[in-house]
């Protein structure tokens, strides 16, 4: 996966440079240092179109191409007063290339800098009047897909400003609150809903945005909840008290460990892993459909007052070392460990192609979902817990409920 990123983020690097160049290759005047006053003529798009590629607007995460003159030696670069990100060493006088912002907090930006672009030099200053718009709403993620009716939960996303509608479950909900900058949406899940819940949708001024799968839906994909489906799996921890994890619906399961030592793998007997009966995964129809249509679902819940910081969960098809996927919250992008811990319960989602064929540890996912699965789609699923760093686990405990797979894009 870090090479795959490394090798997005070189082509990307590439493009960006190209198109800089191909702009710079225009211009007449190429000065390596400037000292005039900054002056903004217009905002081009950075990929190179046919034609002109002058734009007349932009939204925000937006790479662009600002062209004018005495652009060189830029301190600073914001976008509705919010900093963009740049690199003055891809800049000369006349083109400097630009991130805007993927976060303007548009109903708080005062009246004086909507539209505006300003550019600070070490030699001066402009600021250049250009329309930044709200783009449509989208949805990265629910915080409690399964949450009790009455209980607080948050719509993850960008752009949420000037909302008119919004859906929880297919009901609609006038009583929300919305975050400054756009990204969230707190309200309480409604009373009454049918097993099957139904969908989130958000609709602003600028769009839509409604998410592929259901919300509050306790049947359909789901591959065991510990209640009515798959009740009997072998080596399960069971659990239905809501004082030991507050907001459960119903049974679920408790993983842990203590003092697993360093590579300890003793996955096979409970309360390490969970082992789940065959089920349906995918339908037999989906079994050659793309890996990242789908993902494993479920609730986690780690008390505050045990968090997880080593150790991590492993999930597999059919006992099949040679195909899982990872899950470790407490390990950031950058390698750092910060321990991890939830207010309730949070709804985790591991894309299937998060799998991978080399034991969970990087490499390629399988084929297809099929080489995952089998051709019919069903299978039996596990969670293991091991622990393959360096140092041992002390101690780790977590509640896991309403296991899932269900359709993403």
């Amino acid at each position: 996966m870090k090479k795959l990123l490394y090798n997005a983020n070189k082509y990307l690097l590439l493009v960006m440079l190209g198109t800089v160049v191909s702009v710079l290759a225009g211009c007449k005047k190429d000065a390596s240092s400037s000292t005039g006053t900054p002056v903004i003529t217009a905002i081009r798009d950075y990929v190179a179109h046919p034609g002109d590629s002058i734009i007349s607007r932009v939204g925000t995460g937006q790479w662009v191409v600002i062209t004018g003159h005495n652009l060189k030696g830029a301190l600073n670069i914001y976008f509705d007063g919010v900093a963009a990100s740049f690199n003055d060493a891809w800049s000369s006088d006349t083109a400097a290339l630009a991130l805007i912002p993927s976060v303007i907090a548009f109903p708080s930006v005062p009246a004086k800098e909507l539209n505006t672009i300003t550019y600070v030099t070490t030699h001066g200053q402009t600021t250049f009047s250009f329309p930044i718009i709200a783009p449509a709403p989208s949805i990265t993620g629910v915080s409690d897909e399964d949450a009790n009716p009455g209980d607080s939960v948050k719509i993850y996303g960008f752009n949420f400003f000037f909302i008119k509608s919004l859906t929880f479950a297919g009901v609609p909900i006038t009583g929300y609150t919305s975050s400054t900058d756009g990204t969230s949406i707190t309200l309480a899940v409604p009373a009454g809903l049918p097993q099957t819940g139904g969908l989130v949708s958000v609709t602003t001024n600028s769009g839509s945005a409604t998410t592929v799968y259901n919300v509050e839906d306790f049947v359909d994909g789901v591959f065991q909840n510990w209640d009515a489906i798959n009740f009997y799996p072998w080596g399960s921890n069971t659990s239905n008290s809501s004082t030991d994890y507050p907001g459960n619906t119903g049974w679920y399961d408790v993983i842990g460990a203590t003092n697993l030592p360093a590579g300890g793998t003793d996955w096979y007997d409970s309360p390490h892993s969970i082992n789940m009966n065959g089920s349906q995964w995918v339908p037999a129809s989906a079994v050659n459909d793309t890996l990242a249509n789908y993902a494993v679902k479920f609730e986690i819940s780690v008390p505050a007052s045990t968090p997880w910081s080593n150790g991590t969960i492993y999930i597999l098809a059919n006992y099949n070392f040679s195909n899982m996927a990872a899950y470790n919250p407490w390990l950031t992008a950058t390698g750092a460990t910060v321990p991890f811990s939830t207010k309730g319960w949070v709804t985790v989602t591991i894309p299937l192609s998060n799998f991978s064929v080399n034991n969970g540890a990087g490499g390629l996912p399988p084929a297809s979902i099929g080489a995952l699965v089998g051709s019919s789609g069903n299978t039996a699923m596990e969670f293991m817990f091991m622990n393959y760093t360096s140092s041992p686990v002390t101690s780790f405990v977590a509640a896991i409920d309403n296991v899932r797979v269900v359709k993403i894009n």
